[in-house]
């Protein structure tokens, strides 16, 4: 069959346009991996309207959980033009059998060679429904193009992977399931050299799902970005506030942002999910002023609807958040996904109020998944709703973001308040909202 043209196609959580849209690394990843022969065109659903018009040979999905019923929606409207549709990424890969009924071929896995075998079959007639990746082959063929995201409305933010995998499982993640026990990380130069390709006036922000996978690798990478003098961000583990020296080489390698997972202040919380290690750094107001004092601002994360939560604990992470300065912080009812442990505890305990709520027509985005032990669901959800709105009244932005105990830095500080404004606005736009809608 012939592939002349090929759309690379990232859905959102429904028919609408987002203003915290980062450019998908994966989208850029298989563009890079195509032959030079095929045209390939790249629309972000978070962005940009698909056009109705688009008729490729072939289009590829990127799916989550979070985006799937659009996703499905998208494929429905390329199938009914003859347009072969393939799809990959979190959610196919934990549900293959849901997704091939919406694709004629998944991706299961990292789609590093793949993806090659995947559309050189398509061109000879022979192209199977299920592919999979390579989720413990060492990454040494990493490429990438950016010129893909050329023209998109996205925050002044670039998005560069060092590593895939994290040593942790926790209860209410599924990055475990996905690569099991393997932690890969690229040549630490090769990002290096990435980095020094990008404009300076970018946010660089690293996507693993923890930097902080061993006090060797993190420092590898330190040694080879700290000539760069950028300016970058992160997702890491708590405990690397533990080792202080390990955070003086992060600020002093470009660190001024860091995304941290409190998850939550109870202790029986933190040992349901996995999490008892939360707390070897120290009490969490020490561990805040750890980053703080080095000029790295936080982004806290925090989840609520574990056993011990109520109303009150609720009430006891936003005082937290608020009383530390967190510079953002993110405050999520308990949702759980395919191929995590929790998705598959609450499924055999029978607590599940939406078995499949990603498809369900009548699931709002911010409506309790699942019935919680201590709150009643209704209230469970307007508590979490609750906290958002508190944390982001513009009232708390201000005092946050000019008042940071991180000190002032005309960069951080810009880039803090962008993400301040991009967080308010998406919390109220995405609450009870239908998915695909």
């Amino acid at each position: 069959m012939k592939l002349q043209r090929l759309t690379l196609l990232r859905p959102n959580m429904g028919d609408y346009r987002s203003t915290d849209g980062l450019p998908p690394l994966s989208l850029a990843i298989l563009a890079a991996r195509t032959p030079k022969d095929v045209e390939v065109t790249f629309y972000d659903d978070k962005v940009e309207v698909i056009p109705e018009s688009d008729k490729p040979d072939m289009v590829a999905l990127t799916v989550e959980t979070f985006t799937a019923h659009r996703a499905y929606q998208l494929a429905k409207r390329y199938r009914d033009k003859g347009v072969t549709v393939v799809m990959g990424g979190y959610h196919p890969t934990f549900l293959p059998e849901e997704a091939l009924q919406h694709a004629d071929a998944i991706v299961v896995g990292d789609a590093e060679g793949s993806w090659e075998q995947l559309l050189e079959d398509f061109r000879n007639d022979r192209m199977q429904q299920t592919y999979s990746g390579g989720n413990s082959r060492p990454i040494k063929d990493f490429v990438i193009d950016r010129s893909i995201f050329k023209g998109k409305k996205y925050p002044p933010v670039e998005l560069v992977q060092y590593g895939r995998g994290c040593r942790f499982a926790c209860d209410f993640c599924s990055i475990r399931t996905f690569y099991q026990d393997n932690i890969r990380q690229r040549d630490p130069e090769s990002v290096a050299e990435e980095l020094s390709g990008i404009s300076r006036n970018r946010l660089i922000f690293f996507v693993d799902d923890n930097l902080f996978n061993s006090v060797k690798a993190l420092t590898a990478l330190l040694d080879a970005i700290t000539p760069l003098r950028r300016r970058w961000s992160c997702q890491i583990s708590i405990d690397v506030a533990k080792d202080e020296k390990l955070l003086d080489r992060m600020a002093e390698a470009g660190c001024v942002f860091a995304l941290v997972g409190f998850e939550s202040l109870s202790e029986l919380n933190l040992r349901q999910m996995g999490k008892r290690w939360n707390k070897v750094a120290g009490d969490y107001l020490s561990v805040v002023q750890k980053f703080h004092q080095r000029g790295i601002a936080i982004y806290g994360t925090f989840v609520f609807g574990y056993d011990a939560d109520t109303a009150e604990t609720i009430q006891q992470s936003l005082d937290f958040a608020m009383d530390a300065k967190l510079e953002i912080a993110n405050f999520n009812p308990l949702t759980p996904t395919p191929g995590s442990k929790l998705y598959n505890r609450l499924s055999e305990e029978g607590r599940l109020l939406f078995p499949e709520w990603w498809t369900d027509k009548t699931y709002h985005y911010g409506d309790p998944i699942f019935a919680p032990r201590e709150m009643t669901a209704t209230e469970f959800s307007e508590k979490c709703f609750d906290a958002k709105k508190a944390f982001y009244s513009w009232k708390s932005i201000v005092s946050r973001v000019l008042g940071s105990n991180a000190g002032f830095d005309p960069f951080r500080t810009s880039m803090v308040g962008l993400a301040n404004v991009i967080s308010r606005k998406e919390i109220y736009r995405k609450q009870h909202r239908l998915l695909g809608e």
